[in-house]
């Protein structure tokens, strides 16, 4: 494998850092093992030498393209691995010497430490490769059937050198999991490689026999699997980039969007880095169609695509089409202030950019709306930072188009929600624990009401506000999957009544799903039980990784499961219900919140006692 081809990162420095190491290793190896022993090289041996490197030339030609981006593969380990069997570990090392600097000469455009970084990624192979050949009883010279295991032991050890030298080095530009990493190369290079290796001992067969007319054979069979290979994974590029990409505006597609959007929220956390999302719609669209037709609607939809592609590329981000004549923009490094000015650098770019038909638009010109939301650290799934962007979106369109808005901006507060239709079909839902389980019912409804007060407390904006009323109404749907005898359970339930109990989380999640109203509840039902210190279920999310509203939740709920009756626990008063929220403070709750939450019930209970205070007085 090679690493002359590679694509542009945002971690240098840790992989020249990783470089600057090998080559030293691979500096030091060299000179420890090799010995300068070409010096004492008799004639017949330089003939082989020179033979040998042009092999490996050859070879080198006809490289080909493998997994990752970036990985290029030729069959010339065959050569080394042939002289280690034949000639032993120097003689290849003077090889890979020679070969380098050949190619280095040859190919100018390459910068010179690239050559010798894979110089030395090829010598560790050599060396390790030879050293198990040698351990395991193998000895320079004609192939011995006896030997085979010395032969596989130094096969294998030179493809787990190379998988894992290159494969920590991918590990440190893109992070992740060393192991998938690893996992991904075995996978995507086994066959090259298995071709490769069994080559090599082909090579060694036939030069023993056959001299140099057995090396020519050897060539020609290798030049036409390179060429194979080459063709093979060509297909394999043409139907992977078919399956990635969108094929009206050549940009990626929904799914590779998806699944690049995991990846990359999933980096932000583990980096603490920030990441933002564009939602882009184009504006008045249905106007263009109905004038001109799809066709010319589709050509309009490529010529912003294309747009996209190379702004995007530009910039070091990802430009998607999400559907229709909705786009995305994936903005990795890019916080919400920084994501706002390059969206809207493209907004007025675009304005300026001719299409025939615009005039027929209302500004006379080519325009999108865009809604902009970044990570925080209490998202953990892909749609809810769709969703905010997607809000956002909305916001820009509300606002008269042609405009850029970022989520949390707070000009939301601006408009209100009407959530009352939504209040009832949750409740319609809810009535069907009447004959299950009334309690749950009369539950749900009191700690709606508490979120009812809250959300005034905390000055919720409209849609904070929609969404935390109705996420408290709609936290327990899942207790309808629990079976009726464990919901009324008056003896205290066993471990795996209690685990079942506990998957009512997961279970209503699935339920809210179901509903495109209702997918932005997701949080509030799933982590109403995750506990302030990282004890809750189901994942164990600590501190900020819990979004403040799901925190209060908890807490309402908590406190109203507390003080009412249960079937699993005796019934706290409204004192020792707060004596309780205090001692769980910091450990089960938000320190802050809980007391946010008692002063709201001090203040609530002072003015239910005040007009009963005022008739004793009259």
């Amino acid at each position: 494998m090679s690493i002359f081809k590679r694509p542009k990162i945002s971690r240098e420095l840790p992989g020249q850092l990783y470089f600057v190491f090998i080559s030293l290793m691979g500096c030091i190896t060299f000179l420890l093992v090799h010995q300068g022993e070409f010096i004492y090289y008799s004639p017949s041996q330089w003939v082989w030498v020179y033979a040998m490197l042009g092999a490996a030339l050859i070879l080198n030609y006809f490289t080909f393209q493998l997994p990752p981006e970036g990985n290029l593969q030729s069959m010339d380990s065959s050569v080394y691995l042939a002289c280690i069997f034949i000639y032993g570990a120097p003689f290849a090392l003077s090889v890979i010497l020679f070969n380098t600097l050949a190619t280095a000469l040859y190919d100018r455009k390459i910068p010179f430490w690239k050559h010798f970084v894979n110089f030395s990624i090829y010598t560790l192979m050599i060396v390790g490769s030879s050293l198990v050949f040698k351990a395991a009883g193998g000895q320079p010279g004609p192939i011995i059937n006896d030997h085979f295991g010395a032969y596989l032991g130094a096969l294998l050890v030179y493809f787990i050198i190379n998988v894992f030298l290159l494969g920590f080095y991918y590990y440190l530009l893109y992070r992740g999991s060393l192991y998938d990493i690893l996992k991904s190369f075995i996978k995507d290079t086994l066959l090259v490689y298995l071709s490769t290796l069994i080559l090599s001992l082909v090579l060694s067969v036939l030069i023993v026999h056959n001299g140099v007319f057995g090396l020519t054979l050897f060539i020609g069979l290798s030049v036409m699997l390179s060429y194979s290979f080459k063709q093979l994974f060509t297909m394999y590029n043409e139907v992977q980039e078919k399956a990635i990409k969108d094929q009206r505006t050549s940009l990626y597609n929904h799914s590779y969007f998806e699944s690049l959007l995991e990846d990359e929220i999933k980096k932000a956390k583990a980096n603490e880095t920030p990441l933002s999302l564009a939602m882009i719609d184009i504006d008045d669209f249905k106007k263009y169609n109905d004038q001109f037709g799809h066709l010319k609607g589709d050509m309009l939809l490529g010529f912003l695509g294309n747009y996209l592609k190379v702004e995007s590329e530009t910039a070091e981000v990802v430009a998607s089409r999400f559907g229709g004549e909705e786009f995305t923009i994936l903005m990795p490094g890019y916080d919400d202030n920084k994501a706002r000015s390059f969206i809207n650098r493209l907004r007025k770019k675009l304005n300026d950019t001719y299409f025939d038909g615009v005039e027929i638009f209302p500004s006379g010109c080519l325009s999108f709306s865009a809604g902009v939301a970044s990570y925080r650290i209490d998202i953990h799934d892909k749609s809810q930072l769709v969703e905010l962007a997607d809000q956002a979106l909305y916001y820009a369109k509300k606002q008269g188009k042609n405009n850029v808005h970022v989520y949390g901006s707070g000009a939301e507060k601006e408009s209100e929600i009407d959530f009352a239709e939504d209040v009832r079909d949750i409740e319609q839902q809810l009535k069907l624990f009447l004959y299950k389980d009334v309690d749950t019912f009369k539950h749900s409804k009191r700690v709606f009401r508490y979120a009812m007060d809250i959300s005034e407390v905390l000055g919720l904006d409209s849609v904070e506000r929609r969404n935390f009323v109705l996420g408290a109404l709609i936290h327990d749907i899942g207790k309808l999957e629990i079976p009726w005898g464990i919901l009324n359970k008056r003896d205290k339930l066993t471990a795996g009544e209690w685990e079942t109990v506990k998957r009512h989380v997961s279970w209503g999640k699935r339920i809210a799903e179901t509903n495109e109203k209702f997918k932005e509840l997701v949080p509030y039902i799933e982590l109403h039980h995750e506990r302030y210190d990282g004890g809750g279920y189901p994942h164990g999310f600590k501190g900020s990784q819990i979004p403040k509203l799901c925190r209060m939740l908890t807490i309402i709920d908590s406190f109203d499961a507390m003080t009412t009756e249960r079937p699993y626990q005796q019934t706290k008063t409204f004192e020792e219900g707060i004596e309780e929220l205090l001692r769980c403070s910091g450990t089960q709750f938000d320190p802050e919140l809980v007391e946010l939450f008692i002063r709201y019930l001090r203040l609530k209970a002072e003015a239910q006692q005040q007009p009963a205070a005022g008739s004793e007085t009259s």
